[in-house]
Order: C-alpha cells, then sequence, then structure tokens
C-alpha cells in the first residue's frame, strides 16, 4: 500500500524531539501519571521521570502536536502541584516507539520543592466506607492525590524506597495499582491494603504488647467507646500523638487540662463534617474553603451561643480552634459503626501529645514514656513517622473585606492571599517553599525563642521549617537540630552562612553561635523587628531596591540599644532600616516576672507616667501594702527594670487597668481575651500623643483610668483603646509618607494577630492611600521571623 508508506514517510518526515525540565511541586502529586496519559492521548513516544531536580521528559512528534502538548502540561497540571521553573528545547526527533515511565535518577546536589502531607480525598473517603472495596474501614487508605508526604520521606527523590513505608513491601493487588499509570494509585508510595500495610491497634496502658491490644476495627470501635465514657486518650496521627477527649464533657476536658498542665490556654476541637461545625460556630464562606482545603488547618471561628462545647476548651474566649478529620483513622474516629456515612461521635478535643512546652511526641516507645500520666490508652500505628509536624492554625480577617479598597485587595495574586492570615505554619503548608524574587546564596536562619522555625535558602527558594515551638527546653532543642538536618538533608544545602536574632541568650542564637565557629562560617545577627519586616516584604515580592513604612508590634525583640523593644514604626529595606518612632519607653520590673503578671506592668506604667497607684485600681489591688513598697523600690532603684517599649506590654497593662486579666498562664493571654471583648460598635477612641520619635500613652492611660472608675465597660474602654492605637498608626505614618514619599506599609508581629487592631489600622491606612501588606504565606508572629533573617543575611552578603 505505497499511500499509506508515503504517508508515514511524510509524517516520519515532519517529526521532532522536544525535552522539557519541569520544577517545582511536581513529585508525590501525580505528574508522571499526568504526563503519561496526555501522552497517550496525543500519541506521542518518548519518556517521563523524576530526578532530584524535578521532572524531566523527552518526547517525539509533529510540531504542533509537541505544542498543544506543552500547553496542556502547564494549562492541566495536577491539583496538587506548582510549577516554578519550565523549561523546553526542540531538538531532533529520537525515534521513540513507546511512552515509557523511568526510573528515578538522583542527581547529586540537585534538589526540589516536597510536597506538604495532603488531607484524604474524596475518593479515598467514598472507598473507606464501601463494603465491597478492598479498603474497606482501613485507616491507611491513600492515593496520589491525598496522604503522608512530608512527614514520611527521608530523602529525595520521592521514591517508595526514600520513605517510612519501604518496610511495608507490596502486596500483588496493590502493586498492580503501583506499577498502572492509569490508575489513580500509580507510584503513590503510602499506597497499601490491610493485607500488606500498616496496622493500627489500642493498647490499655504503657506497658502492653501488640500481642495483648486490640487491632484494626475493634482497636477503633474500643477507642470510639472509651472517647464516648470521657476517656483521655493517645492517638498517633499523621505528623504525631493527638491527646484526645469528647470536648462536650467538662469534667474529660478540666482533667486532660490538669494532666496536661495547661491551665487555660484553648484546646484545638475536630469535628466530623462542616455541618457540625456550624452547630457550634459562625462559618462564613471563607473559612469554610479553608476548612475544607487538602490542608485542614485549624479555623479560629465564633463560637455560637448555643454551643454545647464545654467552656473549658476555651476559657474566656469568643471563639473555638476548629478542624475537619483529614486521615482516614479519623473519619473512623467518627462513623457511625452500623451506619458508616453517618457520624454520631461528639466533637473531641485534639490537641498535641505532649506536657505542656514540649515537642509533640511521634515514636511509640517515646509516646509510651512522655505521654503514659497524661492518656488513659494509646491508639498507635506502625507506619513511622519520619519528622513532626504540628496542626497548622489560620484564621480569616473578614469574609467580605469591606474595611479594604480594591487597590489594596490588587496587591495579592489572589483572594486567599489576603483573607487567610496563618498564625502557624506546618501540617499541610509546611515545606511548601516561599518563592523569592531574587536569587540567594544557601543560608540557615535560626529564628527566634518563642514559636520557633528555622529557614534555608537555596537559589530563589526559602524553605521555611515546619512549627517547632517554644525553645526554651532540651527536647525542643534536639527537635530544632533533627529537622535543621532533615532540611538540610532534603534540599541539599550546605550553609554559607548562619543568621539569628540578636538576644544572646536564645538557644537558637547559641546553636547558630556555636554552630557558625565550628564550620567556620559568617554569622549575621539581625535586629528582631527589622526581620518581621523583612519577612512580609519578601513574601510580597519586594526586591528590596525601595524602602517601606515597617509596622513591627509584638511582645518582646532585643533591641540595638539592649532595651526590649515591641512598638517599633521602622523606615526599612533589606540591608538597612531606620527607626522612625517607637513607643516610648516604660520600664518591665522583674522581666519576665512582669510578662506573666500584667498587674506588675500596670504599676510600672502608672508609676513611669507619674500617676497614683489608686487602691481602687484592680491592678493595685492585686498587690498588698508590703508588696507595694518593694515594688516601688525596685522601681525607683532600678533592680532588674528593663526598658521596653513593647506594645505587647502595654496591651498587658491596658487590660490590667481595664479590670480584666492581672495574671496570665500563657503568652498573650491578657490582650487575646482584652481584645475578645471589644465593642466593634463603639466610635470613640483614646488619644495616644506623638512627640517627635515617640508615641507617648499619658493620655491613654488616664483616660482610661476615668472610663474605668466612671462604670464604663470593659467592652468600650478595649474598643476605646484599639481605635486610639490604630489612629496613632495612621497619624505616623502619614508623616513618614511627608518626611520620605513612602507609600508602602508593611504591618508584622506577634501583635497583628490582634485581628480587631489589624481590621481597623488597615482600614484607616488604606483611606489615606496607602498600600498595605499583611502576611499570607509565613506566621505574623515569630513563627515567621526566620525567613525575615534568611533575606536580610541574603542581601547583606551580597551587598
Amino acid at each position: 500500500m505505497p499511500g499509506l508508506s508515503g504517508l508515514s514517510k511524510t509524517r516520519q518526515n515532519n517529526m521532532h524531539g522536544l525535552r522539557v525540565h519541569i520544577t517545582g511541586i511536581v513529585q508525590g502529586v501525580g505528574f508522571r501519571p499526568f504526563v503519561y496519559n496526555l501522552a497517550a492521548n496525543l500519541k506521542l513516544n518518548g519518556w517521563v521521570k523524576n530526578t532530584s531536580a524535578g521532572v524531566e521528559i523527552e518526547v517525539d512528534g509533529e510540531k504542533d502536536i509537541l505544542d498543544s502538548f506543552l500547553q496542556k502540561l502547564q494549562d492541566d497540571a495536577p491539583a496538587l502541584s506548582r510549577i516554578d521553573g519550565f523549561t523546553a528545547s526542540f531538538r531532533p526527533a529520537n525515534g521513540f516507539s513507546s511512552f515509557d515511565i523511568l526510573h528515578s535518577e538522583s542527581i547529586p546536589s540537585a534538589f526540589q520543592p516536597i510536597s506538604p502531607d495532603v488531607a484524604i480525598c474524596e475518593d479515598c473517603l467514598r472507598e473507606l466506607f464501601d463494603l465491597a472495596d478492598r479498603r474497606y474501614r482501613y485507616p491507611f487508605i491513600n492515593c496520589t492525590n491525598c496522604g503522608p508526604r512530608f512527614t514520611i520521606i527521608k530523602d529525595i527523590p520521592y521514591d517508595r524506597p526514600n520513605t517510612t513505608m519501604s518496610g511495608f513491601p507490596l502486596c500483588p493487588d496493590c502493586e498492580r495499582e503501583y506499577t498502572d499509570p492509569t490508575n489513580r494509585r500509580f507510584h503513590a508510595q503510602p499506597v497499601a491494603c490491610p493485607k500488606c500495610g500498616p496496622k493500627v491497634w489500642l493498647t490499655l496502658d504503657s506497658d502492653s504488647s501488640l500481642s495483648d491490644a486490640l487491632q484494626n476495627n475493634d482497636a477503633i470501635l474500643e477507642t470510639r467507646r472509651m472517647l464516648a465514657e470521657g476517656k483521655i486518650l493517645a492517638i498517633k496521627g499523621l505528623g504525631g500523638f493527638h491527646l484526645a477527649c469528647d470536648a462536650t464533657n467538662s469534667t474529660a476536658v478540666t482533667e486532660l487540662r490538669v494532666r496536661k498542665l495547661r491551665v487555660d490556654k484553648p484546646f484545638a476541637l475536630m469535628m466530623p463534617d462542616l455541618e457540625t461545625i456550624k452547630q457550634h460556630c459562625f462559618v462564613s464562606d471563607a473559612e469554610r474553603e479553608l476548612l475544607q482545603s487538602t490542608a485542614r488547618p485549624i479555623v479560629l471561628l465564633k463560637r455560637k451561643p448555643e454551643s454545647t462545647i464545654a467552656k473549658e476548651t476555651a476559657p474566656n474566649q469568643d471563639q473555638f480552634g476548629v478542624m475537619l478529620p483529614y486521615t482516614p483513622l479519623h473519619y473512623l474516629l467518627f462513623a457511625d459503626s452500623l451506619h458508616p456515612s453517618s457520624f454520631i461521635l461528639h466533637p473531641l478535643v485534639m490537641t498535641s501529645g505532649n506536657l505542656s512546652e514540649e515537642p509533640i511526641a511521634t515514636d511509640n516507645d517515646e509516646a509510651r514514656k512522655r505521654l503514659s500520666n497524661l492518656a488513659d490508652a494509646f491508639l498507635m500505628h506502625n507506619r513511622d513517622i519520619h519528622i513532626r509536624c504540628d496542626d497548622s492554625v489560620v484564621r480569616v480577617i473578614s469574609s467580605q473585606l469591606s474595611e479594604v479598597s480594591d487597590s489594596t485587595r490588587k496587591l495579592n495574586t489572589d483572594y486567599w492571599s489576603l483573607i487567610a492570615y496563618p498564625l502557624r505554619r506546618s501540617r499541610g503548608y509546611s515545606p511548601f517553599p516561599i518563592k523569592l524574587p531574587f536569587e540567594v546564596p544557601q543560608i540557615l536562619a535560626t529564628g527566634s525563642e518563642l514559636k520557633n522555625t528555622f529557614c534555608i535558602t537555596n537559589i530563589n527558594y526559602a524553605f521555611l521549617s515546619h512549627h517547632i515551638g517554644d525553645m526554651e527546653n532540651y527536647e525542643t532543642l534536639k527537635s530544632f537540630e533533627q529537622g535543621v538536618e532533615h532540611f538540610e538533608k532534603l534540599f541539599r544545602v550546605k550553609p554559607e552562612a548562619i543568621a539569628c536574632d540578636m538576644h544572646p541568650n536564645y538557644l537558637a542564637t547559641r546553636y547558630a553561635l556555636e554552630r557558625a565557629e565550628r564550620e567556620n562560617l559568617p554569622i549575621f545577627h539581625i535586629q528582631h523587628h527589622h526581620a518581621h519586616i523583612a519577612a512580609c516584604m519578601a513574601e510580597h515580592g519586594f526586591d528590596g531596591t525601595r524602602p517601606v513604612i515597617g509596622i513591627a508590634f509584638d511582645g518582646t525583640g532585643y533591641g540595638e540599644d539592649g532595651a526590649i523593644w515591641g512598638g517599633e514604626i521602622l523606615v526599612a529595606d533589606y540591608k538597612s532600616y531606620q527607626r522612625a518612632a517607637h513607643l516610648e519607653y516604660f520600664p518591665l520590673p522583674g522581666g519576665d516576672a512582669a510578662i506573666k503578671k500584667p498587674a506588675r506592668t500596670a504599676l510600672a506604667l502608672l508609676w513611669s507616667l507619674g500617676l497614683e497607684w489608686d487602691e481602687r485600681l484592680a491592678p493595685v489591688a492585686e498587690f498588698c501594702a508590703e508588696d507595694q513598697v518593694t515594688l516601688r523600690m525596685q522601681l525607683e532603684k532600678k533592680i532588674n527594670t528593663p526598658m521596653t517599649s513593647s506594645i505587647g506590654r502595654l496591651f498587658d497593662a491596658a487590660a490590667a487597668l481595664a479590670g480584666g486579666r492581672q495574671t496570665v498562664n500563657y503568652e498573650g493571654q491578657a490582650a487575646i481575651e482584652f481584645e475578645s471583648l471589644a465593642d466593634d460598635a463603639e466610635g470613640e477612641s483614646y488619644s495616644f500623643g506623638m512627640n517627635q520619635d515617640q508615641v507617648e500613652v499619658r493620655g491613654v492611660v488616664e483616660a482610661l483610668i476615668n472610663d474605668s472608675a466612671g462604670g464604663v465597660p470593659i467592652s468600650k474602654i478595649s474598643a476605646r483603646f484599639h481605635n486610639g492605637l490604630a489612629n496613632i498608626l495612621r497619624v505616623a505614618a502619614l508623616g513618614i509618607r511627608r518626611d520620605f514619599g513612602i507609600n508602602e506599609v508593611v504591618l508584622s508581629g506577634g501583635v497583628w494577630q490582634n485581628i480587631t487592631l489589624l481590621r481597623r489600622t488597615m482600614a484607616l491606612l488604606d483611606g489615606e492611600g496607602f498600600k498595605v501588606y499583611i502576611h499570607k504565606e509565613a506566621p505574623t508572629n515569630d513563627g515567621g521571623l526566620s525567613l525575615g533573617q534568611a533575606v536580610i543575611a541574603a542581601k547583606r552578603m551580597r551587598g
């Protein structure tokens, strides 16, 4: 048939070769089977493979079909993927006769981003409760579109031998799925089934062996029964153990607080579905989207008055931190055994499996030792967790954003960037990189003391770590060191320099100093509040060629003059900053003692302003006459009274003077409760003063005291304080714009977790035509600090 032969020869002459290299989140997200099926549909031959540097593709085809292939690679990529780099080059055809998925290739020094852990998908959830499915009620069901990633990976490329699933050989059925490019479990590295995969079991005490334990479905049903009876259970999850109990049972919740040594700090809650959440909380569309996202973070929601959740879960709070189930095991805990598609178990407290301030437990033996006095029983499994990862916490600023103009909203690449406000970035988000607008050396930034994260940089990526916690003990330091070692291995980083906080006594700073000396590396001491502003700038793609007005408000940060800063208005770029204004200094008697007792801070503030310690004031009544004399002497003789410009400490003092909390048992408690009382309808405000470069507070304190003495409700006092602070920031920003011509304002620091202050400040600044930037990827608190340290160090190195 000469016609066909001639057509084949003509087509062969029109064949071209194409090579494609793709970087980003392109492994563990179904990218190779996507490429395979796309090539099959377009009748292209060639190959695709994972490497340590990303995904490589070679294909042969006609030019117009190859052009379509290139376009579809980018337009139709899997939902969980993120393409950061895409290069393609045409070349002579190679004569491929089929399309194949090649074995992964490890390339020395090459690296690529890694997908975070992903909540169970709808397909797996449906199969989980399908009686006819071979994975019916199997607590480790997963596929290419869901399941563990970051917490099980040991090295790249992301292949099963490089994960904690390497010890579970696939059965024939799973092997068929794993090797079939048309199956959604193709190369899903954690894939398993009841025959070949991990098991779950329940032990009633820390000494029981597996042979003595209830296993699999029996273990899950017994766990449900114990929870319903008010017991406290340690449950091994995706990134560590949770401590769980019935959230509607006040006795159980109170007992958990006693055992965990957690007096008032709110517990996280898990509820089976959105309908249950709506019974207890107000849920906007934006909050619903966050709750149901693949990251499944804890979302802070306004509590409904009729909620039956025990008040002990979040004492003196008007909101709950709530998440939906994100693993098959979670869904099985809630499911009715007789009617699997319905849920009958009450909402659960799901708090981190640790004693207060320790790292979350991950290993079974470790959990038995550390949690034996906390839990009545242990629901464990044998899929190892390679890296611990706490639940992420996010809140929504506003579902409507009525306070923010269109011009401000357009600063962000998408709607969610502005309203999803991260408070803790961990499971579901880490180690997702922050892409920088410039290339940087390989740097390790060690972060701060509280809410620690570290950050490593490579080329134009900043890999912000999962939540480490408060670096106040040896256990957390070891967790930090293990995390640093893991990230450096995964992302092929050998630091050329180390960046750290200026505070000499932080454990993270000591680690940096010791390592820099040991490895003969340059070290950069970065001022705390400069790092806050730089972190937010980096998120928004600032290249550093123009300065911003940076308003860094928090509780504690070491200042260049040795004082405790925290109410800073800066003019800053990456390389340097100028302290344009700050809160006036006042003493902090006893340092940490004042932080733990806002009444102390309040009296010190009154003393510094020359105001009387009136016995009718709540903080004055906290001290007997003898203690007042001692405190006054301490202030007068300046005995351990560091000076502070901290807005966080000012909030503590204001709350105490208004009759709020006088003593705290967790960070920021007084300010959090003071904010929760603020009357949104209150229009009056207290008047802060501005004297050259200092924000003065005397007028505010006098007005607050007068209102309190006059019986003005604390809700109005709180609102007037917030309104006044927002207004003085407007005044300060206008002054800096007049003097420096800067129209961009960056808000960062832990105080900006106060959504009342954030909304009001953004509204006022926006009304004056300022462009306002807030955090969208890194936490505004110290959890984002290491990112700022890294980019400042990079700019100074290249400077």
